[in-house]
């Protein structure tokens, strides 16, 4: 069924290769979502030279981007029910083209900080909208699962393609091809989406403003008051202030929950002592990953003095096995159950951090690699098992919403990790921060007793 004057075919006859041009821009959009979450850590330097910006200033443009998407991700699902998620996809595709042109033209630090904000925000609507898009395309539930897992991984070469693009971008005419590219790839997707069906669901949900304020409130003001004491020192009122304001807004977010008609985050949900325990390895993981790609990538080019380009080919170890390590891990989930893998990838996490915690000026690429692969290795072993776990551990009637709050907590810990790291002026000294916090995610999992399958 689709709305009215939508021209849109039904899926059941759609020919072959008109699904699979449709197919293609969906998975166009979470590309480009994933692409920018690491096409700018490259650019950075060149950024900075370029207009004159601040070292405390350069995580925030990495994670300016990350809180919004995170702290919309829960509400946008909501915001695609009442409106449709076809006309909130290619909305918010429009957007991310037109935020990505400003982005591109801005002409000082603000301009940028705010550009990549926004263009969080679209990119919150693009994820849930696409996910709605694809079940429709492929109504029958065994070809549904198979065009997710193609989705996943076609998306995955966004964050892949990131590094290696942005560091080709910017030898090839500097920091602002890396957002200009953006809109190309846009215009090709609008184009391939014009089918896509306009259906929306009979019953909408509802939006918890109230708790989406909060939780943007409470990651922002964490993150702003690590970076600051990072930065400019723990003896200062602001970042304690930060840091308090933060507090204050999380425990206001769990009273404000246990109210609310229509909660993000359910307390049935976050009640279930395993769901915590999957959201804390999934941002442990997230936190861990996206903390070395920003840190080293400030060390291979202040440090030893790569170029954008070959920076970005260093870390191909690191993101390409996420082409096809979360084919494997779904297999040894299957084998040996998801605690076991979620466990077994914290630990090797761990043991990257440990492994760049003896690391200096003088450590042979060749190590820090090693450290890379590692990590990937632990990164797509335990974010995958996580998720397949929440899928059983979470109740049916909350299902969407688990999968919601694991995808949050994600990004949420991908952000920690940037402001946590960022402001350390050694590589050795972000090791032993990712050692410990992947102790303590292990650990944390580690003692929360396995429970029955939800029903």
């Amino acid at each position: 069924m689709t709305l009215a004057g939508d021209k849109a075919t039904a899926p059941a006859r759609l020919p072959q290769p008109r699904r699979r041009g449709l197919f293609a821009g969906i998975a166009a959009g979470n590309f480009l979502v994933l692409l920018d979450t690491s096409i700018l850590n490259v650019a950075l330097p060149d950024v900075r030279s370029d207009l004159h910006t601040s070292a405390a200033v350069l995580p925030w443009l990495v994670d300016a981007y990350t809180i919004m998407f995170a702290g919309l991700l829960l509400a946008a699902g909501a915001v695609a029910d009442r409106f449709g998620p076809r006309n909130v996809y290619r909305g918010a595709l429009i957007a991310f083209g037109i935020l990505s042109l400003a982005c591109g033209l801005a002409p000082n630090t603000g301009s940028l900080l705010g550009g990549r904000a926004l263009l969080g925000v679209a990119a919150a609507g693009l994820v849930p909208a696409s996910l709605a898009l694809l079940a429709a395309l492929y109504p029958d539930p065994a070809q549904r699962a198979k065009a997710i897992g193609t989705w996943a991984a076609v998306s995955s070469t966004g964050l892949i393609a990131g590094p290696v693009l942005g560091g080709a971008l910017v030898e090839l005419g500097g920091w602002r091809l890396v957002f200009l590219v953006n809109p190309a790839v846009i215009v090709v997707t609008l184009l391939a989406s014009r089918g896509l069906a306009g259906n929306r669901p009979d019953t909408v949900r509802k939006v918890d403003r109230a708790g989406i304020a909060l939780s943007i409130l409470a990651l922002a003001s964490l993150t702003f008051g690590l970076i600051d004491a990072g930065t400019e020192g723990w003896g200062r009122p602001l970042p304690l202030v930060a840091l308090a304001l933060s507090a204050a807004a999380f425990v206001a977010l769990v009273f404000v929950e246990r109210r609310a008609d229509a909660p993000i985050l359910p307390p049935a949900l976050i009640g279930l002592p395993r769901v915590r325990a999957d959201i804390i390895a999934g941002a442990m993981a997230s936190f861990v990953f996206y903390g070395v790609l920003f840190a080293l990538t400030q060390w291979m080019v202040t440090e030893r003095g790569l170029s954008a380009l070959s920076t970005g080919m260093a870390f191909l170890p690191m993101t390409l096995p996420m082409c096809f390590m979360p084919l494997i891990t779904g297999r040894i989930v299957a084998r040996m159950g998801a605690r076991r893998v979620i466990l077994v990838g914290l630990a090797l996490d761990t043991v990257a951090g440990v492994v760049l915690a003896f690391a200096s000026t003088d450590t042979p690429l060749a190590l820090i690699i090693t450290a890379q692969v590692v990590l990937s290795l632990g990164s797509t072993l335990a974010i995958p098992a996580a998720t397949a776990d929440m899928a059983i551990a979470v109740p049916k009637e909350l299902a969407a919403t688990g999968q919601g709050a694991f995808n949050a907590g994600r990004q949420a810990g991908s952000a920690l990790g940037v402001a946590a790291l960022a402001p350390l002026t050694t590589l050795s000294s972000a090791g032993i921060v990712l050692a410990c916090g992947g102790a303590l995610a292990l650990i944390s999992v580690a003692a929360v007793r396995t429970e029955p399958p939800t029903a």
